[in-house]
Protein backbone atom coordinates (compact mmCIF):
# COMPACT_ATOMS: atom_id res chain seq x y z
CA UNK A 1 0.00 0.00 0.00
CA UNK A 2 1.20 3.54 -0.78
CA UNK A 3 2.77 5.10 2.36
CA UNK A 4 0.72 8.29 2.09
CA UNK A 5 -2.50 6.30 1.73
CA UNK A 6 -1.52 4.21 4.76
CA UNK A 7 -1.04 7.35 6.86
CA UNK A 8 -4.47 8.59 5.82
CA UNK A 9 -5.98 5.23 6.81
CA UNK A 10 -4.20 5.43 10.16
CA UNK A 11 -5.85 8.80 10.82
CA UNK A 12 -9.29 7.43 9.97
CA UNK A 13 -8.77 4.30 12.08
CA UNK A 14 -7.77 6.46 15.04
CA UNK A 15 -11.23 8.04 15.01
CA UNK A 16 -12.83 4.63 15.27
CA UNK A 17 -10.50 3.04 17.80
CA UNK A 18 -10.21 6.00 20.19
CA UNK A 19 -13.59 7.72 20.70
CA UNK A 20 -12.41 9.84 23.66
CA UNK A 21 -11.39 13.32 22.64
CA UNK A 22 -9.51 16.18 24.25
CA UNK A 23 -8.55 19.74 23.37
CA UNK A 24 -5.11 20.94 24.48
CA UNK A 25 -5.26 24.58 23.34
CA UNK A 26 -8.17 26.68 24.61
CA UNK A 27 -8.63 30.36 25.58
CA UNK A 28 -10.98 32.10 28.01
CA UNK A 29 -12.03 35.65 28.78
CA UNK A 30 -8.91 35.97 30.93
CA UNK A 31 -7.03 36.55 27.68
CA UNK A 32 -8.86 36.98 24.36
CA UNK A 33 -11.61 34.35 24.44
CA UNK A 34 -15.30 35.02 24.94
CA UNK A 35 -16.08 32.10 27.30
CA UNK A 36 -15.26 32.51 30.98
CA UNK A 37 -13.21 29.72 32.60
CA UNK A 38 -16.40 28.42 34.23
CA UNK A 39 -18.30 28.51 30.96
CA UNK A 40 -15.51 26.58 29.27
CA UNK A 41 -15.90 23.73 31.76
CA UNK A 42 -19.64 23.59 31.08
CA UNK A 43 -19.11 23.75 27.33
CA UNK A 44 -16.43 21.04 27.44
CA UNK A 45 -18.91 18.81 29.29
CA UNK A 46 -21.52 19.53 26.65
CA UNK A 47 -19.03 18.58 23.93
CA UNK A 48 -18.15 15.33 25.73
CA UNK A 49 -14.49 16.16 26.24
CA UNK A 50 -12.53 14.09 28.73
CA UNK A 51 -10.03 16.92 29.23
CA UNK A 52 -9.03 20.35 27.97
CA UNK A 53 -6.04 22.61 28.59
CA UNK A 54 -6.74 26.21 29.49
CA UNK A 55 -3.87 28.03 27.75
CA UNK A 56 -4.59 31.74 27.95
CA UNK A 57 -2.08 34.17 26.48
CA UNK A 58 0.62 35.08 29.01
CA UNK A 59 -1.66 34.62 32.02
CA UNK A 60 -2.78 31.86 34.37
CA UNK A 61 -5.47 33.96 36.07
CA UNK A 62 -8.31 31.70 34.92
CA UNK A 63 -6.88 28.38 36.09
CA UNK A 64 -8.06 28.42 39.69
CA UNK A 65 -11.59 29.35 38.61
CA UNK A 66 -11.82 26.55 36.02
CA UNK A 67 -10.21 23.87 38.19
CA UNK A 68 -12.18 24.75 41.33
CA UNK A 69 -15.44 24.77 39.39
CA UNK A 70 -14.68 21.37 37.83
CA UNK A 71 -13.90 19.95 41.29
CA UNK A 72 -17.22 21.24 42.65
CA UNK A 73 -19.11 19.65 39.77
CA UNK A 74 -17.46 16.29 40.46
CA UNK A 75 -18.53 16.45 44.08
CA UNK A 76 -22.15 16.87 42.97
CA UNK A 77 -22.17 13.89 40.64
CA UNK A 78 -24.01 10.72 41.72
CA UNK A 79 -21.73 8.08 43.25
CA UNK A 80 -21.64 5.67 40.23
CA UNK A 81 -20.40 8.45 37.97
CA UNK A 82 -17.98 9.81 40.52
CA UNK A 83 -16.29 6.53 41.38
CA UNK A 84 -12.74 7.71 40.98
CA UNK A 85 -10.29 9.94 39.25
CA UNK A 86 -9.92 7.63 36.29
CA UNK A 87 -13.59 7.86 35.39
CA UNK A 88 -13.42 11.62 35.40
CA UNK A 89 -10.15 11.90 33.53
CA UNK A 90 -10.95 9.35 30.89
CA UNK A 91 -14.68 9.88 30.63
CA UNK A 92 -15.50 6.34 31.69
CA UNK A 93 -18.93 7.14 33.08
CA UNK A 94 -22.33 5.91 31.99
CA UNK A 95 -23.06 9.21 30.27
CA UNK A 96 -20.38 11.18 28.45
CA UNK A 97 -22.39 14.38 28.78
CA UNK A 98 -22.19 14.27 32.60
CA UNK A 99 -18.47 13.44 32.88
CA UNK A 100 -16.59 16.44 34.21
CA UNK A 101 -13.53 17.08 32.06
CA UNK A 102 -10.08 17.33 33.53
CA UNK A 103 -8.77 20.90 33.40
CA UNK A 104 -5.08 20.84 32.53
CA UNK A 105 -3.21 23.90 33.79
CA UNK A 106 -1.54 25.61 30.86
CA UNK A 107 -0.38 28.85 29.31
CA UNK A 108 0.53 30.20 25.87
CA UNK A 109 3.63 32.39 25.99
CA UNK A 110 4.24 35.03 23.32
CA UNK A 111 7.80 35.11 21.99
CA UNK A 112 9.74 36.56 19.07
CA UNK A 113 12.09 34.78 16.68
CA UNK A 114 13.68 36.48 13.68
CA UNK A 115 10.96 39.10 13.60
CA UNK A 116 8.08 36.59 13.86
CA UNK A 117 5.59 35.93 16.63
CA UNK A 118 6.16 32.39 17.93
CA UNK A 119 3.92 30.88 20.61
CA UNK A 120 5.04 28.26 23.12
CA UNK A 121 2.41 26.29 25.01
CA UNK A 122 3.09 25.01 28.51
CA UNK A 123 0.98 22.08 29.73
CA UNK A 124 0.79 20.73 33.29
CA UNK A 125 2.63 23.80 34.54
CA UNK A 126 3.13 24.51 38.22
CA UNK A 127 1.49 27.88 37.70
CA UNK A 128 2.14 28.97 41.27
CA UNK A 129 5.88 28.48 40.86
CA UNK A 130 7.50 31.73 42.18
CA UNK A 131 9.88 32.21 39.23
CA UNK A 132 7.05 31.66 36.76
CA UNK A 133 4.78 34.08 38.63
CA UNK A 134 7.57 36.67 38.70
CA UNK A 135 7.94 36.42 34.91
CA UNK A 136 4.20 36.92 34.41
CA UNK A 137 4.23 39.97 36.70
CA UNK A 138 7.06 41.53 34.69
CA UNK A 139 5.21 40.73 31.48
CA UNK A 140 2.02 42.35 32.80
CA UNK A 141 3.93 45.51 33.69
CA UNK A 142 5.43 45.78 30.19
CA UNK A 143 2.06 44.93 28.62
CA UNK A 144 0.30 47.70 30.59
CA UNK A 145 2.89 50.22 29.42
CA UNK A 146 2.45 49.10 25.82
CA UNK A 147 -1.34 49.37 26.06
CA UNK A 148 -1.11 52.88 27.44
CA UNK A 149 1.08 53.87 24.48
CA UNK A 150 -1.36 52.32 21.98
CA UNK A 151 -4.30 54.14 23.57
CA UNK A 152 -2.39 57.42 23.31
CA UNK A 153 -1.73 56.82 19.60
CA UNK A 154 -5.39 56.01 18.98
CA UNK A 155 -6.36 59.24 20.76
CA UNK A 156 -4.09 61.11 18.34
CA UNK A 157 -6.18 59.59 15.53
CA UNK A 158 -9.39 61.02 16.97
CA UNK A 159 -10.64 58.00 18.90
CA UNK A 160 -12.15 58.48 22.34
CA UNK A 161 -10.26 55.77 24.21
CA UNK A 162 -8.11 55.38 27.28
CA UNK A 163 -6.60 52.33 28.92
CA UNK A 164 -9.07 52.72 31.80
CA UNK A 165 -12.04 52.73 29.39
CA UNK A 166 -10.66 49.69 27.60
CA UNK A 167 -10.31 47.76 30.87
CA UNK A 168 -13.81 48.80 31.95
CA UNK A 169 -15.27 47.43 28.74
CA UNK A 170 -13.32 44.15 28.99
CA UNK A 171 -12.91 43.44 32.71
CA UNK A 172 -10.75 40.54 33.91
CA UNK A 173 -9.17 40.16 30.46
CA UNK A 174 -5.63 40.19 29.17
CA UNK A 175 -5.99 42.98 26.62
CA UNK A 176 -4.90 42.03 23.10
CA UNK A 177 -5.34 43.71 19.74
CA UNK A 178 -8.61 41.83 19.36
CA UNK A 179 -9.96 43.85 22.28
CA UNK A 180 -8.94 47.11 20.59
CA UNK A 181 -10.71 45.99 17.43
CA UNK A 182 -13.83 45.06 19.39
CA UNK A 183 -13.79 48.44 21.18
CA UNK A 184 -13.52 50.34 17.90
CA UNK A 185 -16.33 48.26 16.41
CA UNK A 186 -18.58 48.73 19.45
CA UNK A 187 -18.12 52.50 19.31
CA UNK A 188 -18.69 52.89 15.60
CA UNK A 189 -15.18 53.81 14.47
CA UNK A 190 -14.95 50.85 12.07
CA UNK A 191 -17.36 48.55 10.26
CA UNK A 192 -15.52 45.27 10.86
CA UNK A 193 -12.83 43.74 13.06
CA UNK A 194 -10.70 43.32 9.95
CA UNK A 195 -10.76 47.07 9.33
CA UNK A 196 -9.26 47.72 12.77
CA UNK A 197 -6.22 45.64 11.89
CA UNK A 198 -5.92 47.19 8.42
CA UNK A 199 -6.17 50.83 9.59
CA UNK A 200 -5.09 51.02 13.23
CA UNK A 201 -3.60 48.08 15.12
CA UNK A 202 -2.09 45.73 12.51
CA UNK A 203 1.65 45.05 12.55
CA UNK A 204 2.53 47.99 10.29
CA UNK A 205 -0.27 50.37 11.24
CA UNK A 206 0.21 53.77 12.92
CA UNK A 207 -1.25 52.81 16.32
CA UNK A 208 0.61 49.54 16.76
CA UNK A 209 3.27 49.24 19.48
CA UNK A 210 5.30 45.99 19.47
CA UNK A 211 5.13 43.85 22.59
CA UNK A 212 8.15 43.12 24.71
CA UNK A 213 8.83 39.46 24.12
CA UNK A 214 11.20 36.76 25.23
CA UNK A 215 12.75 34.32 22.77
CA UNK A 216 11.14 30.92 22.18
CA UNK A 217 14.14 29.28 23.84
CA UNK A 218 13.66 31.40 26.96
CA UNK A 219 9.97 30.45 27.04
CA UNK A 220 10.84 26.75 26.82
CA UNK A 221 13.29 27.09 29.69
CA UNK A 222 10.75 29.02 31.77
CA UNK A 223 8.08 26.35 31.28
CA UNK A 224 10.56 23.63 32.23
CA UNK A 225 11.44 25.52 35.42
CA UNK A 226 7.71 25.56 36.20
CA UNK A 227 7.71 21.75 35.73
CA UNK A 228 5.61 22.04 32.59
CA UNK A 229 5.70 20.39 29.19
CA UNK A 230 6.82 22.95 26.55
CA UNK A 231 5.13 22.55 23.16
CA UNK A 232 5.59 24.56 19.96
CA UNK A 233 2.14 25.87 19.07
CA UNK A 234 0.66 25.79 15.52
CA UNK A 235 4.04 25.82 13.69
CA UNK A 236 2.49 25.86 10.21
CA UNK A 237 0.97 29.29 10.90
CA UNK A 238 4.39 30.95 11.07
CA UNK A 239 4.87 30.58 7.31
CA UNK A 240 8.58 29.91 7.76
CA UNK A 241 9.12 27.24 5.14
CA UNK A 242 10.27 23.74 5.99
CA UNK A 243 14.00 24.53 6.30
CA UNK A 244 13.60 27.51 8.65
CA UNK A 245 10.99 25.69 10.71
CA UNK A 246 13.35 22.72 11.02
CA UNK A 247 16.07 25.07 12.27
CA UNK A 248 13.73 26.57 14.86
CA UNK A 249 12.64 23.15 16.11
CA UNK A 250 16.26 21.98 16.32
CA UNK A 251 17.20 25.05 18.38
CA UNK A 252 14.25 24.58 20.74
CA UNK A 253 14.85 20.84 21.08
CA UNK A 254 18.38 21.63 22.24
CA UNK A 255 17.03 23.64 25.18
CA UNK A 256 14.31 21.16 26.15
CA UNK A 257 11.29 21.42 23.81
CA UNK A 258 9.19 18.33 24.47
CA UNK A 259 6.26 18.52 22.03
CA UNK A 260 4.81 20.05 18.90
CA UNK A 261 1.22 20.83 17.91
CA UNK A 262 0.57 18.32 15.12
CA UNK A 263 -3.25 18.49 15.14
CA UNK A 264 -4.75 21.95 14.66
CA UNK A 265 -7.91 23.57 13.36
CA UNK A 266 -6.44 24.96 10.13
CA UNK A 267 -4.13 22.09 9.16
CA UNK A 268 -4.77 20.00 6.09
CA UNK A 269 -3.43 16.47 5.68
CA UNK A 270 -0.14 17.69 4.19
CA UNK A 271 0.41 20.09 7.09
CA UNK A 272 -0.16 17.32 9.61
CA UNK A 273 2.24 14.99 7.81
CA UNK A 274 4.93 17.68 7.81
CA UNK A 275 4.64 18.24 11.55
CA UNK A 276 4.53 14.52 12.28
CA UNK A 277 7.79 14.14 10.32
CA UNK A 278 9.36 16.89 12.42
CA UNK A 279 8.12 15.23 15.60
CA UNK A 280 9.64 11.92 14.56
CA UNK A 281 12.94 13.52 13.52
CA UNK A 282 13.37 15.30 16.85
CA UNK A 283 11.63 12.74 19.08
CA UNK A 284 8.88 15.17 20.12
CA UNK A 285 5.52 14.39 21.67
CA UNK A 286 2.46 15.14 19.57
CA UNK A 287 -0.12 17.61 20.83
CA UNK A 288 -3.29 19.04 19.37
CA UNK A 289 -5.73 21.84 19.97
CA UNK A 290 -8.51 23.85 18.41
CA UNK A 291 -7.18 27.24 19.62
CA UNK A 292 -10.77 27.97 20.64
CA UNK A 293 -11.52 31.67 21.33
CA UNK A 294 -15.31 31.60 21.26
CA UNK A 295 -16.90 34.39 19.20
CA UNK A 296 -13.52 35.99 18.55
CA UNK A 297 -12.81 33.23 16.02
CA UNK A 298 -16.16 32.77 14.25
CA UNK A 299 -16.85 29.27 12.98
CA UNK A 300 -14.10 27.68 15.06
CA UNK A 301 -15.58 25.42 17.73
CA UNK A 302 -14.16 23.74 20.81
CA UNK A 303 -12.70 20.27 20.15
CA UNK A 304 -13.64 20.15 16.45
CA UNK A 305 -12.12 23.36 15.11
CA UNK A 306 -13.79 24.06 11.78
CA UNK A 307 -15.55 20.70 11.89
CA UNK A 308 -12.92 18.10 11.02
CA UNK A 309 -10.53 18.31 13.95
CA UNK A 310 -10.17 15.26 16.18
CA UNK A 311 -7.68 15.09 19.05
CA UNK A 312 -7.59 11.61 20.62
CA UNK A 313 -7.15 11.24 24.36
CA UNK A 314 -4.19 8.97 23.62
CA UNK A 315 -2.09 12.05 22.84
CA UNK A 316 -2.81 13.44 26.28
CA UNK A 317 -1.88 10.15 27.93
CA UNK A 318 1.53 10.20 26.26
CA UNK A 319 2.08 13.75 27.49
CA UNK A 320 0.84 12.81 30.96
CA UNK A 321 3.37 9.96 31.07
CA UNK A 322 6.14 12.56 31.29
CA UNK A 323 4.91 13.49 34.78
CA UNK A 324 6.51 10.41 36.37
CA UNK A 325 10.06 10.26 37.74
CA UNK A 326 13.11 8.38 36.46
CA UNK A 327 15.45 6.68 38.92
CA UNK A 328 18.97 6.10 37.59
CA UNK A 329 20.69 3.96 40.16
CA UNK A 330 24.18 2.56 40.25
CA UNK A 331 24.22 -1.08 41.31
CA UNK A 332 27.34 -1.99 43.30
CA UNK A 333 27.66 0.21 46.36
CA UNK A 334 24.27 1.85 45.79
CA UNK A 335 21.23 -0.30 45.01
CA UNK A 336 22.72 -3.66 45.92
CA UNK A 337 24.01 -4.88 49.24
CA UNK A 338 27.72 -5.63 49.58
CA UNK A 339 27.11 -9.26 48.56
CA UNK A 340 25.51 -8.12 45.25
CA UNK A 341 21.98 -9.03 46.32
CA UNK A 342 18.82 -6.95 46.63
CA UNK A 343 17.22 -6.77 50.05
CA UNK A 344 13.52 -7.72 50.42
CA UNK A 345 12.73 -4.17 51.58
CA UNK A 346 14.39 -2.64 48.52
CA UNK A 347 12.63 -5.09 46.21
CA UNK A 348 9.26 -4.19 47.72
CA UNK A 349 10.01 -0.48 47.27
CA UNK A 350 10.93 -0.99 43.60
CA UNK A 351 7.70 -2.96 43.12
CA UNK A 352 5.67 -0.04 44.46
CA UNK A 353 7.69 2.57 42.60
CA UNK A 354 7.29 0.96 39.20
CA UNK A 355 3.63 0.11 39.85
CA UNK A 356 3.08 3.87 40.28
CA UNK A 357 4.46 4.39 36.76
CA UNK A 358 7.97 5.58 37.61
CA UNK A 359 10.91 4.29 35.58
CA UNK A 360 13.84 2.23 36.86
CA UNK A 361 17.14 2.59 34.99
CA UNK A 362 19.95 0.36 36.21
CA UNK A 363 23.25 2.17 35.71
CA UNK A 364 26.55 0.35 35.99
CA UNK A 365 30.07 -0.03 34.72
CA UNK A 366 29.32 -3.73 34.46
CA UNK A 367 28.91 -5.30 31.01
CA UNK A 368 25.33 -6.04 30.02
CA UNK A 369 25.51 -9.86 30.56
CA UNK A 370 26.65 -9.32 34.14
CA UNK A 371 23.79 -6.92 34.83
CA UNK A 372 21.30 -9.30 33.25
CA UNK A 373 22.62 -12.10 35.48
CA UNK A 374 21.96 -9.99 38.59
CA UNK A 375 18.49 -9.08 37.31
CA UNK A 376 17.60 -12.71 36.78
CA UNK A 377 19.01 -13.84 40.11
CA UNK A 378 17.35 -11.04 42.10
CA UNK A 379 14.12 -10.94 40.04
CA UNK A 380 14.61 -7.32 38.94
CA UNK A 381 12.21 -7.22 36.03
CA UNK A 382 9.89 -4.24 35.55
CA UNK A 383 7.93 -2.64 32.69
CA UNK A 384 9.71 0.24 30.95
CA UNK A 385 13.04 -0.70 32.53
CA UNK A 386 16.28 0.30 30.82
CA UNK A 387 19.85 -0.72 31.50
CA UNK A 388 22.75 1.69 31.22
CA UNK A 389 25.77 -0.63 31.00
CA UNK A 390 29.50 -0.23 30.38
CA UNK A 391 29.33 3.20 32.00
CA UNK A 392 26.97 4.49 29.32
CA UNK A 393 28.61 2.98 26.24
CA UNK A 394 25.55 0.72 25.84
CA UNK A 395 21.91 1.47 26.70
CA UNK A 396 19.52 -1.48 26.51
CA UNK A 397 15.72 -1.35 26.38
CA UNK A 398 14.48 -4.37 28.35
CA UNK A 399 10.96 -4.30 26.86
CA UNK A 400 12.20 -4.16 23.27
CA UNK A 401 15.12 -6.48 24.06
CA UNK A 402 17.57 -4.45 22.00
CA UNK A 403 20.20 -1.72 22.35
CA UNK A 404 19.00 1.83 21.78
CA UNK A 405 22.42 3.50 22.13
CA UNK A 406 25.91 2.13 21.47
CA UNK A 407 29.42 3.62 21.42
CA UNK A 408 32.64 1.66 20.81
CA UNK A 409 36.37 2.21 21.09
CA UNK A 410 37.93 1.65 17.66
CA UNK A 411 40.25 -1.28 16.99
CA UNK A 412 43.07 1.17 16.27
CA UNK A 413 42.71 2.80 19.70
CA UNK A 414 42.35 -0.59 21.41
CA UNK A 415 45.65 -1.68 19.87
CA UNK A 416 47.50 1.42 21.08
CA UNK A 417 46.03 1.39 24.61
CA UNK A 418 46.61 -2.33 25.13
CA UNK A 419 50.23 -2.04 23.93
CA UNK A 420 50.84 0.83 26.38
CA UNK A 421 49.39 -1.21 29.25
CA UNK A 422 51.39 -4.29 28.38
CA UNK A 423 54.61 -2.25 28.14
CA UNK A 424 54.36 -1.45 31.88
CA UNK A 425 53.01 -4.83 32.93
CA UNK A 426 49.50 -3.54 33.69
CA UNK A 427 46.56 -5.89 33.33
CA UNK A 428 44.01 -4.83 30.71
CA UNK A 429 41.14 -6.62 28.99
CA UNK A 430 38.31 -5.93 26.56
CA UNK A 431 34.93 -7.44 25.76
CA UNK A 432 32.86 -9.00 23.04
CA UNK A 433 29.12 -8.87 23.60
CA UNK A 434 29.23 -12.04 25.73
CA UNK A 435 32.90 -12.60 26.71
CA UNK A 436 35.91 -11.05 28.43
CA UNK A 437 38.77 -10.84 25.92
CA UNK A 438 42.10 -11.33 27.70
CA UNK A 439 45.46 -13.07 27.58
CA UNK A 440 44.55 -15.58 30.28
CA UNK A 441 43.61 -16.00 33.91
CA UNK A 442 45.70 -14.04 36.40
CA UNK A 443 45.26 -12.52 39.87
CA UNK A 444 43.46 -9.47 38.49
CA UNK A 445 40.97 -11.53 36.49
CA UNK A 446 40.45 -13.90 39.36
CA UNK A 447 39.50 -10.91 41.52
CA UNK A 448 37.34 -9.34 38.78
CA UNK A 449 35.39 -12.50 37.96
CA UNK A 450 34.34 -13.08 41.55
CA UNK A 451 31.60 -10.53 40.78
CA UNK A 452 31.53 -10.33 36.97
CA UNK A 453 30.60 -13.80 35.81
CA UNK A 454 31.41 -13.89 32.11
CA UNK A 455 33.33 -16.50 30.10
CA UNK A 456 36.93 -15.72 29.15
CA UNK A 457 38.14 -15.59 25.58
CA UNK A 458 41.90 -16.07 25.91
CA UNK A 459 43.80 -14.68 22.92
CA UNK A 460 47.34 -13.67 21.99
CA UNK A 461 46.31 -10.26 20.62
CA UNK A 462 43.34 -8.48 22.19
CA UNK A 463 42.94 -5.87 19.44
CA UNK A 464 42.97 -8.48 16.65
CA UNK A 465 40.09 -10.26 18.41
CA UNK A 466 37.97 -7.07 18.45
CA UNK A 467 37.77 -5.95 14.80
CA UNK A 468 34.54 -4.06 15.45
CA UNK A 469 35.88 -2.35 18.55
CA UNK A 470 34.42 -2.73 22.04
CA UNK A 471 32.30 -0.80 24.53
CA UNK A 472 35.13 -0.40 27.02
CA UNK A 473 38.54 -1.56 28.15
CA UNK A 474 39.25 -2.41 31.77
CA UNK A 475 42.63 -1.79 33.40
CA UNK A 476 43.12 -3.33 36.86
CA UNK A 477 45.73 -2.92 39.57
CA UNK A 478 44.86 -4.54 42.88
CA UNK A 479 47.24 -2.77 45.24
CA UNK A 480 48.33 0.65 43.91
CA UNK A 481 45.87 3.14 42.41
CA UNK A 482 48.72 5.49 41.49
CA UNK A 483 49.84 3.01 38.82
CA UNK A 484 46.45 3.40 37.17
CA UNK A 485 46.55 7.18 37.60
CA UNK A 486 49.96 7.39 35.88
CA UNK A 487 48.71 5.13 33.09
CA UNK A 488 45.68 7.38 32.58
CA UNK A 489 47.91 10.45 32.45
CA UNK A 490 50.23 8.77 29.91
CA UNK A 491 47.31 8.27 27.50
CA UNK A 492 45.95 11.81 27.65
CA UNK A 493 47.94 13.19 24.71
CA UNK A 494 47.18 10.23 22.46
CA UNK A 495 43.49 9.86 23.20
CA UNK A 496 42.54 13.49 22.62
CA UNK A 497 38.76 13.79 22.36
CA UNK A 498 38.13 10.13 21.44
CA UNK A 499 38.58 8.43 24.83
CA UNK A 500 37.64 9.11 28.45
CA UNK A 501 39.02 7.32 31.51
CA UNK A 502 37.31 7.13 34.90
CA UNK A 503 37.60 5.06 38.08
CA UNK A 504 34.71 2.83 39.14
CA UNK A 505 36.61 1.89 42.32
CA UNK A 506 40.16 2.01 43.65
CA UNK A 507 41.28 -0.99 41.56
CA UNK A 508 39.40 -0.44 38.26
CA UNK A 509 40.16 2.15 35.57
CA UNK A 510 37.38 2.21 32.96
CA UNK A 511 38.47 3.28 29.44
CA UNK A 512 35.49 4.41 27.36
CA UNK A 513 34.51 6.13 24.12
CA UNK A 514 34.39 9.89 24.70
CA UNK A 515 30.66 10.02 23.89
CA UNK A 516 29.88 7.47 26.61
CA UNK A 517 29.69 8.13 30.32
CA UNK A 518 26.74 7.85 32.65
CA UNK A 519 25.89 11.55 32.39
CA UNK A 520 25.59 11.52 28.59
CA UNK A 521 23.59 8.31 28.76
CA UNK A 522 21.22 9.86 31.32
CA UNK A 523 20.55 12.79 28.98
CA UNK A 524 19.92 10.40 26.10
CA UNK A 525 17.50 8.27 28.12
CA UNK A 526 15.61 11.31 29.43
CA UNK A 527 15.04 12.40 25.83
CA UNK A 528 14.25 8.83 24.75
CA UNK A 529 11.50 8.64 27.40
CA UNK A 530 10.30 12.26 26.85
CA UNK A 531 11.23 13.14 30.41
CA UNK A 532 12.37 16.57 31.57
CA UNK A 533 15.68 16.48 33.42
CA UNK A 534 13.89 17.90 36.45
CA UNK A 535 12.18 14.49 36.79
CA UNK A 536 15.45 12.53 36.82
CA UNK A 537 17.08 11.24 40.01
CA UNK A 538 20.54 9.66 39.93
CA UNK A 539 22.19 7.75 42.77
CA UNK A 540 25.77 6.53 43.04
CA UNK A 541 28.90 6.12 45.12
CA UNK A 542 31.98 6.24 42.86
CA UNK A 543 33.80 8.54 40.44
CA UNK A 544 32.12 7.02 37.40
CA UNK A 545 28.76 8.13 38.85
CA UNK A 546 29.65 11.83 39.14
CA UNK A 547 28.68 12.82 35.59
CA UNK A 548 25.32 11.10 36.08
CA UNK A 549 24.63 12.95 39.34
CA UNK A 550 25.60 16.26 37.75
CA UNK A 551 23.42 15.69 34.67
CA UNK A 552 20.32 14.73 36.66
CA UNK A 553 17.70 16.94 38.20
CA UNK A 554 18.52 15.49 41.63
CA UNK A 555 21.88 13.87 42.34
CA UNK A 556 22.08 11.44 45.25
CA UNK A 557 25.29 10.25 46.94
CA UNK A 558 25.23 7.27 49.25
CA UNK A 559 26.56 7.62 52.79
CA UNK A 560 29.34 5.24 51.70
CA UNK A 561 30.17 7.34 48.61
CA UNK A 562 33.56 8.87 47.87
CA UNK A 563 33.98 12.49 48.98
CA UNK A 564 34.08 13.77 45.38
CA UNK A 565 30.72 12.10 44.72
CA UNK A 566 29.19 13.70 47.81
CA UNK A 567 30.36 17.12 46.64
CA UNK A 568 28.49 16.57 43.34
CA UNK A 569 25.23 15.52 45.01
CA UNK A 570 22.18 17.42 46.11
CA UNK A 571 21.20 14.69 48.58
CA UNK A 572 23.44 12.47 50.72
CA UNK A 573 21.70 9.48 52.26
CA UNK A 574 21.94 8.96 55.98
CA UNK A 575 22.60 5.22 55.57
CA UNK A 576 24.94 3.18 53.39
CA UNK A 577 24.02 0.74 50.66
CA UNK A 578 24.33 -2.13 53.16
CA UNK A 579 21.64 -0.38 55.22
CA UNK A 580 19.38 0.27 52.18
CA UNK A 581 20.13 3.98 52.26
CA UNK A 582 18.46 4.48 48.88
CA UNK A 583 15.10 3.73 50.51
CA UNK A 584 15.21 7.23 52.02
CA UNK A 585 14.99 8.73 48.53
CA UNK A 586 12.42 6.26 47.20
CA UNK A 587 10.06 6.91 50.10
CA UNK A 588 10.28 10.68 49.66
CA UNK A 589 10.05 11.04 45.89
CA UNK A 590 8.68 7.82 44.42
CA UNK A 591 6.31 6.09 46.85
Amino acid sequence: MDATKQRENDRIDLHVIQPDRVDLHVHSTRSDGTFSPTELVDYAMEKGLTAFALTDHDTVDGLDEAMDYADKLRQKLPAPENAGEASMVHGASDSESTAVPEVIPGVELSTEYQGRDIHILGLFIDYKNPEFQDYLRRFVDSRNLRNEKMCALLQEHGIDISYEKLLAEFPDSVVTRAHYAKYLLNHGYIKSMKEAFERYVGDHCPCYVPREKVTPAQAVELILKADGVPILAHPILYGMGEERLDTLVAELKAVGLMGIEALYSTYDAADERQIRRLAQKYNLLLSGGSDFHGANKPGLDLAVGYGKLYIPAALLEEIRATRVNLLFTDMDGTLLLGNSTLSPAMHAALDRMTAAGHHLILSSGRPLPSIMEVCQKENINYPNMLILSNNGALVYDCDKKLPVLEYRISQKDIRHIVQRAESIGLHIHGYTVEEIVCHGMNAELEFYTRRIHMPLKCVENIADSLPGGCYKLQAIHLTDKTVLERFRESLTDYCGDRIQMIFSNEQYLEILPAQAGKGNALRFIADYLHAPLSHTFAAGDAENDISMLEASGTGIAMANAQDAVKKSARIITQKSNDEDGLLEVLEKYFL
